[in-house]
């Protein structure tokens, strides 16, 4: 990730336009979670769109012809925004998006974090609404501290996105996969993918907030043994992408 730009914190009141396009795969990096997601990667139409936004788009297909498992950075403001989230509050937000909303656009992660793509103009419009609305993460109040730093990438910063082919099958025998510092979980797989706008982010990342908060579990006593993994969600549901076309 190039720039950290405009820190932004969480969201709205309706969900907004309709449903857009993407492929979803297996969530990486977090320990013990079920493998929700249908494995399939980026679209010759997806990786046409994700290459318009760089100089020389030619050049980026290419580069992926030889080479379709090797990840690319790319400029953000032209054809896309990022919100860049913490993996397990951008997965809430990923959630509330698909089971009460209308859906995402393409969603990867880097290094751990999620990154939500999303129209042009969010870096600087998201944050603005978080702090009208108070869930800013500079606001002083108790609810602007359940929404973790989000990071905007807009015009002028630049994003790594994973490679268009996902690194390597699951293993024969237990379907586990190896790690990867940066995979597709809502892959492209159109030259207008539909992306969602400020607004139904902020929306997503308010809702996100209060089930963390009603997930919150009471503080274990000195005795209990400590786990550095979040636990699995055990209520969760598939994306379903057929919804949105």
């Amino acid at each position: 990730m190039s720039s950290d730009r405009n820190p932004a914190s969480s969201a709205p009141d309706s969900p907004g336009p309709t449903p857009g396009h993407g492929t979803v795969e297996p969530f990486p990096d977090l320990p013990d979670l079920p493998d929700r997601f249908d494995v399939s990667g980026v679209t010759p139409e997806g990786a046409a769109w994700l290459a318009s936004t760089g100089t020389y788009p030619r050049s980026t297909l290419a580069f992926w012809e030889d080479r379709p498992a090797a990840p690319v950075v790319l400029s953000c403001g032209f054809a896309f925004d990022v919100v860049n989230a913490p993996a397990i509050f951008g997965r809430r937000m990923l959630d509330r998006l698909w089971d009460e909303g209308p859906g995402s656009g393409p969603v990867a992660t880097y290094r751990g974090r999620m990154l939500l793509f999303a129209a042009p103009g969010t870096a600087q419009r998201l944050p603005a609404l978080l702090e009208w609305e108070e869930w800013g993460s500079g606001g002083a109040s108790e609810r602007a501290r359940t929404v973790p730093p989000l990071l905007c990438h807009g015009t002028g910063d630049a994003v790594t996105v994973p490679p268009p082919t996902p690194a390597a099958p699951a293993a024969p025998r237990t379907g586990s996969r190896p790690p990867a510092e940066s995979r597709w979980l809502v892959a492209p797989d159109t030259r207008h993918p539909w992306l969602p706008t400020p607004a139904i982010l902020l929306w997503a990342a308010i809702r996100a907030a209060r089930s963390g908060a009603r997930r919150r579990a009471p503080e274990p006593s000195p005795e209990a043994p400590i786990s550095i993994f979040p636990p699995a969600d055990q209520d969760a549901k598939v994306y379903d992408v057929s919804r949105r076309r």
